[in-house]
């Protein structure tokens, strides 16, 4: 019962997200009436002070639990989201991005302690796949309700998206509180291990940064290149961005029994060799003839799809099982800057188009080599 109230959690907690989040900036500008340069960097500003909360979480968790720390996540983007409701100017808008970005701070670095809570014993591979696929899923359903607000509903839609949001925040956290049953057990006797020290853990972190770069740039930077340098139609970043979705909603546990066989830092070796192949294959495009590019960004797509489906999970899993269990809050809480730390990054690697043309391409696939280089050496 816990597992699938808890799936059913998280999807309705990514349907209202896909809903609000793609519409953030739109939002700022078009209601709150703020010009885009200051909701931009308002924005940023929030999301960075988010990335102060994981230290806090993961004591937190070692102390009461994952539960009321993922609960509390989601009252704090309730609280957020009803915020940019009533926001008027720069200051409110401030304030409702610092609790969403703390909040969601607070959902990641609690998440997959309380997955593994769920899950019982044994390897978390298949039970992170799961949820995966499943907010995922819901995430893009969101994102396409949020297509369809935008263009029929306007100013009014965008409320409304924003109050969905909020409400969806607080179901999940009413069907975690009252469904998901997950209980603490502190270890008794057992001295906390010392991330700092722990150099086999910290190259993890590093290694999953190096990866997760090109999954962030994907989003940001990707629609600049088709657009702006490749001169593709308008609408295949959408197609490229709903391909990419729909195999990771689809794909991830079928992906886990395809490469069953392999360890898991031969899984996620491989995933980070496809990013610097797929890095490639968006280069090459720019010798593809337009009416070609749409095939061509499809298959590259489906590519780092492939890399994400051979790494993810098996770096989650891999954190977990590396996590000392009498700190396991604190490890998978500085294990989230693997994910967070690229996120603040990736706007500024697409910047270098601005630069040259290849470097972007350059500095991500560099990046996944060296994480390759890294898992041998972790291995």
């Amino acid at each position: 019962m816990s597992r699938r109230a808890l799936l059913i959690a998280l999807g309705v907690d990514n349907a209202g997200s896909g809903l609000f989040l793609p519409l953030t900036l739109v939002y700022v500008t078009k209601v709150v009436g703020l010009p885009l340069g200051t909701a931009g960097l308002t924005v940023a500003a929030g999301t960075v002070v988010g990335l102060l909360v994981p230290p806090v979480a993961g004591r937190l968790v070692d102390r009461a639990g994952p539960r009321p720390v993922v609960i509390g996540s989601r009252l704090v983007q309730a609280a957020g989201a009803l915020t940019f409701l009533v926001a008027g100017d720069a200051g409110s808008v401030a304030a409702a991005t610092v609790a969403l970005a703390a909040g969601q701070q607070l959902f990641y670095s609690s998440l997959f302690a309380l997955i593994s809570d769920v899950a019982g014993d044994g390897p978390k591979d298949h039970p992170f796949a799961v949820v995966a696929m499943v907010r995922a899923g819901c995430f893009g359903l969101g994102a396409l309700a949020a297509g369809a607000l935008l263009t029929t509903a306007g100013a009014a839609g965008l409320r409304l998206a924003v109050a969905a949001n909020a409400v969806s925040f607080v179901v999940c956290a009413a069907l975690l509180a009252t469904l998901v049953r997950a209980p603490h057990r502190r270890p008794d006797g057992v001295r906390p291990g010392r991330l700092r020290a722990d150099r086999r853990f910290l190259s993890l972190i590093g290694i999953t940064a190096l990866v997760a770069l090109a999954i962030d740039f994907f989003l940001v930077g990707l629609p600049v290149y088709v657009l702006d340098v490749l001169g593709g139609q308008p609408w295949l970043p959408g197609v490229v961005l709903a391909l990419s979705t729909a195999v990771n909603a689809t794909c991830a546990t079928l992906a886990l029994r395809a490469t069953r066989r392999f360890s898991r830092l031969t899984a996620m070796t491989s995933g980070a060799a496809l990013v610097v192949g797929w890095c490639a294959a968006c280069l090459a495009a720019l010798a593809v003839p337009v009416a070609w590019l749409p095939a061509a960004m499809l298959l590259a797509t489906l590519i780092l799809a492939a890399s994400g489906l051979l790494f993810g999970t098996r770096a989650n899993a891999l954190a977990v099982d590396l996590a000392p269990a009498a700190a396991r809050g604190r490890y998978l809480a500085a294990f989230q800057y693997a994910f967070t730390v690229p996120g603040v990054l990736a706007p500024a690697v697409a910047g270098l188009f601005a630069v040259a043309t290849w470097l972007p391409w350059l500095v991500v696939g560099g990046c996944a080599a060296l994480a390759t280089a890294g898992l041998r050496r972790l291995r």
